[in-house]
């Protein structure tokens, strides 16, 4: 019983610091793809497990000021759920990428980007959210001209390290060649929501009440 009580606290703890781990890169709502020029847009997707009400949100380039540009009319964003600004009118940009109704679109975004620039976001409260810094020619990275960048794995979402991030392919991971011959997957992501630490513990604590089981089995 000692043994089995150790292992249950040994893997209730593991459980819980990966929870903790791969929540503190990618939990929340975060940036996931972006197209600086071209059909220019930014995607952002909730990656945490609960819904977001975007109401008093915001975006803005590398002046990294609340409130210049609105995201308010995103609405509520559910769990996994992907969500665009678009500089072009929400109608051209639904059209131009064959995006159904249900994805939230805003357009007419004139906060524009530059080959060299930043994407910030920030929440009802004017806290940063998120940010990515990039620019091919300063510090590396893709060059997302009529094609969109997308992270490489989970792990680059959330830690603004552009260099870990890649142009997106036409027919891989969902990407498509846009009525405008632009290259790019807004709408969708590959990205899952990461479940809170605490679904971690449940989990690890089913393992150990599974080996528990297994140790009575043997020893009928």
């Amino acid at each position: 019983m000692i043994r089995i009580n150790r292992l249950a606290t040994t893997l209730l703890a593991a459980a819980i610091a990966l929870g903790a781990a791969s929540a503190a890169h990618a939990q929340g709502v975060r940036i996931t793809e972006w197209m600086y020029t071209g059909d220019e847009f930014i995607e952002f997707t909730n990656l945490g497990a609960a819904a977001v009400d975007f109401t008093g949100w915001s975006f803005d380039d590398d002046s990294r000021t609340a409130g210049v540009a609105s995201l308010s009319a995103l609405g509520t964003v559910a769990s996994g759920e992907s969500v665009i600004l678009a500089e072009a009118p929400a109608a051209d940009f639904r059209a131009a990428w064959g995006l159904a109704a249900s994805i939230k679109v805003i357009g007419d975004n004139t906060t524009n980007l530059g080959r060299a620039d930043e994407i910030n976001i920030f929440d009802v409260s004017n806290a940063l959210v998120d940010r990515l810094t990039y620019g091919d020619n300063t510090i590396g990275g893709p060059r997302t001209q009529n094609t969109s960048g997308v992270p490489q794995s989970p792990a680059a979402v959330g830690v603004n390290d552009v260099t870990q991030w890649t142009l997106s392919v036409s027919g891989v991971d969902g990407a498509i060649t846009s009525t405008g011959g632009f290259i790019g997957s807004p709408g969708s992501t590959t990205l899952a929501p990461v479940p809170e630490p605490e679904t971690y513990a449940l989990m690890a604590a089913g393992l150990v009440m599974l080996g528990v089981a297994a140790r009575r089995r043997r020893t009928v």
